[in-house]
């Protein structure tokens, strides 16, 4: 089984003591986001074919990946810069210093290792259709030759994700907007050339309507990455987490609002108050991600 740590929050950023204490133990316990079940995951390197990575800061985690190298687990890295104002991200590192740290992980393990991910793409009065062309050939060019793929993705109307927007709208006097498919079609088409210009391929993530020739359908949690990392074949079914999604089969192991990055297009925290709560309540030596369900 592909783990996936975790699309549901940052564990590198902010809960990777508490990784590295299960990984050694050989398990952890997930509640169930919907019914509250409760599972016990086994982490140990007979079970598990390999990790993905989900963050916007690897630096406290950077550390530990030469640890779980040395026991035998592949990873893959999917590593968010967007280089946003602070009106859309208010906690996330400069993007300078992520540029840094994903040359860096790829200078160590390999081009396979670090996947880009250029989303969630908000278009707003700060950020209008030009700049998000003008920032990302800057990344790109910033990132040419330490990864092979970026991964973009256009606002999911997600009602948490409205809610975050028309706040920020409201606290910062900025207005944002939903552009139509040709216009979204239109980026990516322009992305995928500067993309190509600097040796990635783009792929976008569970919206097959914006596909455009030269892009692919993003495979975040992708068994043939995972392999090429590992130098050995693993095998998964292909088994998306949503619509449209193009992932192999994994079982996430984090937990909803517990990432306090505070990015308002964020689809899995709907109550930073709570996610922040949560963070300064978490036992790095708990079988849970976060002990109890506080609400």
């Amino acid at each position: 089984m592909i783990i996936s740590a975790s699309y549901r929050t940052d564990i590198p950023a902010f809960y990777g003591d508490w990784f590295m204490n299960r990984l050694r133990a050989g398990y952890c316990k997930v509640i169930n986001p919907y019914g509250g079940q409760v599972s016990r995951v086994s982490l140990m390197r007979d079970d598990v074919d390999g990790f993905v990575f989900w963050t916007k800061n690897l630096s406290p985690f950077a550390d530990h990946l030469p640890e779980i190298r040395e026991r035998g687990f592949p990873f893959v890295v999917q590593f968010g810069i967007n280089g946003y104002p602070r009106e859309f991200e208010t906690s996330v590192i400069d993007p300078k210093a992520s540029v840094t740290l994903l040359r860096r992980t790829c200078g160590t393990f390999g081009t396979r290792v670090c996947v880009w991910r250029y989303d969630t793409i908000v278009v707003s009065s700060l950020t209008p259709v030009e700049w998000h062309l003008r920032n990302f050939e800057a990344l790109s060019r910033e990132l040419q030759g330490a990864t092979d793929e970026v991964v973009i993705s256009f606002l999911h109307p997600y009602q948490k994700t409205i809610r975050a927007l028309r706040q920020a709208a409201t606290d910062h006097g900025l207005i944002w907007r939903d552009p139509a498919v040709e216009e979204k079609k239109d980026m990516a088409s322009r992305m995928v050339a500067v993309a190509g210009q600097y040796g990635m391929r783009l792929s976008i993530c569970a919206q097959r309507q914006y596909i455009v020739p030269g892009a692919s359908d993003a495979r975040c949690v992708d068994a043939e990455r995972l392999s090429d990392v590992a130098g050995r074949a693993i095998y998964s079914a292909r088994q998306g987490h949503r619509k449209e999604c193009g992932c192999w089969e994994s079982r996430d192991i984090g937990e909803y609002d517990t990432c306090p990055h505070g990015c308002v297009y964020c689809y899995a925290v709907s109550d930073p108050a709570l996610a922040k709560r949560r963070l300064r309540t978490h036992d790095p030596q708990s079988e849970f991600l976060i002990q109890g369900s506080e609400t």
